[in-house]
This record gives structure tokens, C-alpha cells and sequence, in this order.
């Protein structure tokens, strides 16, 4: 079975592709604002951003991280347990494009639609969750 076979493994693939690289555009804006070799030369991990938006994309993408804790483990118990349907389907790919709404609203420093952007995914995770014991 391939990915494109079970949709929501499709759509965890692209989450988790999604949050390996949220990394990018923060360490890009470090590397040009401290050059290529100092940004590396850290042993901290500690340089701070001079571009506020960097920042809050890192701490967006430590979130995502967090969350495709949660959100993994769910999604592959439902698939192991055949349990996925058009509902849970649909909570997976509505989970990637809250995560990266999630993202993009957090970098623009928009803090009510970054909440109703994580409950959103959220609530995919519920349906998961919920799935699990039975109860949608």
C-alpha cells in the first residue's frame, strides 16, 4: 500500500515533511544577519534574531514539532487499527493546513487567528483520539 492509498498517511507525510523544514526561513535570516560562519558557530544555539519574525517562526516551528508528537502516534494507531474513514481523512489534511496556517499567522504576529489556527488542529487530533476509543 502506498501513501497515496491511505490519505491519512498521505497527509502525515506532508505534516511531518512540512515540519522539517520550518526550520529554513529562521536559520536563512540568522546566516544573512550573522554570516555564514558565525550563524554555524554556536556552540550555544543561542544567537538571537534581529528579525522578530525569525523569531516567532522558531518558536512556531518548536510548536509544530510538539504537536506532530501527538499528532503522529494518533494518526498511525488509526491507520494500524483500520480505523480511518472519510472523517478521519478529512482531520488529517484539515491538520496540515492548520499547522501551516498556524505558521504563517504566527510569523505575521496575528495572535487570535494563531489560536483559532492551533485549535483547529487541535480538534484533529481529537478526532484521532476520539476514533480510538470509539467514541466518532
Amino acid at each position: 500500500m502506498t501513501l497515496s492509498q491511505t490519505p491519512e498517511l498521505f497527509w502525515l507525510a506532508l505534516s511531518l515533511v512540512l515540519t522539517g523544514l520550518l526550520w529554513a526561513p529562521y536559520i536563512m535570516q540568522l546566516i544573512i544577519q550573522l554570516g555564514p560562519v558565525e550563524a554555524i558557530w554556536d556552540p550555544t544555539g543561542a544567537h538571537p534574531h534581529d528579525a522578530q519574525w525569525a523569531l516567532r517562526a522558531r518558536l512556531a516551528h518548536y510548536n509544530a514539532a510538539e504537536n506532530m508528537a501527538v499528532f503522529a502516534p494518533l494518526v498511525i494507531l488509526v491507520y494500524v487499527l483500520e480505523l480511518g474513514d472519510g472523517l478521519t481523512a478529512t482531520a488529517a489534511m484539515t491538520y496540515f493546513f492548520a499547522r501551516l496556517a498556524h505558521y504563517l499567522i504566527y510569523i505575521w504576529a496575528l495572535p487570535v487567528l494563531r489560536t483559532i489556527a492551533f485549535l483547529i488542529g487541535f480538534g484533529c487530533q481529537a478526532v484521532f483520539a476520539l476514533r480510538l476509543f470509539g467514541l466518532v
